[in-house]
C-alpha cells in the first residue's frame, strides 16, 4: 500500500454534465441516470463513465467504452493519464456515491460533490492487474449475456412458429387443438405484504423479491428482508417465472437466488403444462396487458386477475405438447443455468471489487 495514492476524484478525472438528447435514430447509446435509454445519430462522449445525477437514478454508475450520448441527467467523467479508464470505473462502482447528493424530494448529484471524493489508487500497472482479473469475469458474463440472449430469441421463435404461424401444421391450426385461458394452464400466486412478516430474531432471514430486484436480476444489500418461516410458497427459487402486475409489468425467470415473494408479484406455476409453455404464453400476452395498466387513471398502472381469466390461450394435446417439449425444454434448462452461472460469477466480481480497490487483496 506504500505505493498508493490518495487523491480526490477531481483531481484524476475530467467532467462535464451531459445535455440534451436528440430527437433522433441512430446507432449510438443514449446514457442517462438509469443506463441506456435510446439510440441516437450523433455523439457527444468517448470512452467514459457516465452517473446518474438526477431523480431516483442519482449516483448510478455506468461505463461506455466506445462512442455514445450522455444526457442532461447524467454526468461524463473521462480519466486522466494516471488512471486506467476501466480501474476508474470499478473503484467509482466502490463509492457510496447514492447518499451524497443535494436536495430532497428531487435528489441531484453535481460534479463538486464527486470530485470531493477522495480514493486511494496504485501505480498504472497494478492498475493494469486489477482490471484484467476483475473485466476477465465482466467478459464472461457479458458472453453468457449474449449466449442467453440468442437462445431466448430461439425459443420465441419456435413458440411463434407453432403457436402463432402453425408452421409444422401447414398453416393451419390442428383441429385436436382448443382454446382456453392463462388461468387454464398455470396458477397464479400474488406475493405477500412483506412488511408483516420481519426477520425474526433467531431464525433464518432472506431478501424480499420486489419489482427492483426482478428488473435487475438479483438481490442486494438494500434489498428488504424477511422471515424465512413464511409458507414455502411464498418462497421464489432459481428457475421459478415471475411476474411483475403492477407498476412495471415484467415477465422473467428468476435466477438469483431464494427470496421471499413480495406483493405485486405472481409466481406462475403449473402441475400439468412445461415451464416454457406458461412462460411464452405469459409473455406473448404482456404488451397488452402494459396498454391496460397503462389506462388505468392511477399512480401505479396494473392488471387484474380478470385480465388473466380474458387471456387466451391455444392448448394442444398433450402429446403434442411432449413433443415440442422435446426442443424446447433444453433452451429453457440451459437459459436457466447460464443464469445462474452469471449469479456466481457476479458475486464472485462484487467480492473481490472493494478488496482489490482498496488494497487488502494483493494481486500476488
Amino acid at each position: 500500500m506504500e505505493e498508493w495514492k490518495k487523491v480526490k476524484l477531481g483531481e484524476i478525472t475530467n467532467m462535464k454534465n451531459g445535455r440534451k438528447r436528440p430527437q433522433s435514430n441512430g446507432v449510438f447509446p443514449v446514457y442517462g441516470g438509469n443506463g441506456i435509454m435510446d439510440y441516437t445519430d450523433s455523439y457527444n462522449a468517448e470512452n467514459v463513465i457516465i452517473v446518474g445525477r438526477v431523480g431516483a437514478y442519482c449516483g448510478c454508475v455506468y461505463k461506455c467504452e466506445s462512442k455514445c450520448w450522455v444526457s442532461d441527467n447524467a454526468i461524463s467523467i473521462s480519466a486522466k493519464e494516471v488512471v486506467d479508464p476501466l480501474f476508474l470505473y470499478y473503484l467509482m462502482s466502490t463509492l457510496d456515491l447514492h447518499h451524497h447528493h443535494i436536495g430532497g424530494a428531487q435528489p441531484l448529484m453535481t460534479q463538486d460533490i464527486v470530485g470531493d471524493f477522495v480514493v486511494s489508487i496504485p501505480p498504472l500497472s497494478v492498475q493494469d492487474q486489477i482490471v484484467q482479473i476483475l473485466s476477465s469475469l465482466d467478459d464472461k458474463i457479458e458472453l453468457n449475456r449474449r449466449i442467453n440472449d440468442n437462445l431466448e430469441q430461439q425459443a420465441q421463435a419456435l413458440f411463434k412458429s407453432w403457436f402463432v404461424d402453425f408452421e409444422p401444421w401447414g398453416g393451419k391450426m390442428p383441429n385436436d387443438w382448443k382454446e382456453g385461458t392463462l388461468l387454464d394452464i398455470a396458477d397464479y400466486l400474488n406475493g405477500l405484504a412483506m412488511q408483516k412478516y420481519p426477520s425474526k430474531e433467531g431464525f433464518v432471514s432472506l431478501p424480499v423479491l420486489k419489482i427492483k430486484e426482478l428488473r435487475q436480476g438479483y438481490c442486494d444489500d438494500a434489498s428488504d428482508r424477511c422471515t424465512s418461516t413464511i409458507s414455502s410458497q411464498y418462497i421464489v427459487n432459481d428457475g421459478d417465472v415471475i411476474f411483475s402486475w403492477s407498476g412495471t409489468l415484467l415477465v422473467d425467470i428468476w435466477c438469483g437466488g431464494v427470496c421471499g415473494l413480495n406483493q405485486h408479484l405472481y409466481k406462475v406455476t403449473s402441475k400439468s403444462y412445461p415451464k416454457w409453455f406458461y412462460l411464452y404464453w405469459t409473455i406473448s400476452h404482456l404488451e397488452k396487458f402494459r396498454r391496460i395498466a397503462s389506462d388505468k387513471a392511477v399512480t401505479m398502472g396494473h392488471i387484474k386477475r380478470g385480465d388473466l381469466e380474458k387471456a387466451k390461450v391455444l392448448i394442444p394435446p398433450i402429446t403434442t405438447i411432449v413433443t415440442l417439449s422435446n426442443q424446447i425444454t433444453p433452451m429453457i434448462e440451459n437459459i436457466i443455468n447460464v443464469r445462474k452461472e452469471n449469479t456466481k460469477l457476479a458475486q464472485l466480481r462484487d467480492t473481490l471489487l472493494p478488496k482489490l480497490m482498496s488494497g487488502e487483496l494483493k494481486i500476488s
